[in-house]
């Protein structure tokens, strides 16, 4: 009993930390922010931010729970579409604070063709995630 009560202790606290680190992270980058300003949506601001925690509980109780559900393809299609924006959209973020890709192109002296360095990322990224899921995962 003690033993269950100390492990849910340490998995809150865990999950806590995690989510808070999560939040700063989001909020370091400014994706949310930077997207309302993109789409000039200043008025739904609260809905995308409702949006964002919905989709995190609706994604921990998937993660936590036995449920499974079928959907047709197209749905999984879609919301594979939108799994993929949200990482790109992540990914994009971070290497925009970072500066990544100019430092990068420096690194590798290849500042004049940044334009192949950046196409070749995105055409190997590509490649990279068919080869995963055609692939590497059975069928």
């Amino acid at each position: 009993m003690i033993n269950n009560l100390i492990d849910s202790f340490i998995g809150f606290a865990s999950g806590l930390f995690v989510g808070t680190g999560f939040v700063a992270f989001l909020t370091v980058l400014g994706i949310i922010p930077r997207l309302v300003q993109l789409t000039k949506t200043d008025s739904y601001l609260q809905v995308y931010e409702i949006a964002v925690i919905v989709g995190v509980l609706f994604g921990t109780y998937l993660s936590f729970s036995s449920y499974s559900f079928q959907l047709i393809t197209i749905i999984v299609v879609v919301w594979g579409l939108f799994h993929g924006v949200f990482i790109g959209m992540l990914a994009a973020a971070l290497t925009e604070v970072l500066n990544v890709f100019p430092i990068l192109a420096k690194r590798i002296r290849v500042d004049h063709q940044i334009i192949w360095l950046m196409m070749a990322i995105v055409f190997g990224k590509i490649l990279g995630s068919l080869f995963q899921w055609i692939i590497l995962i059975p069928k």
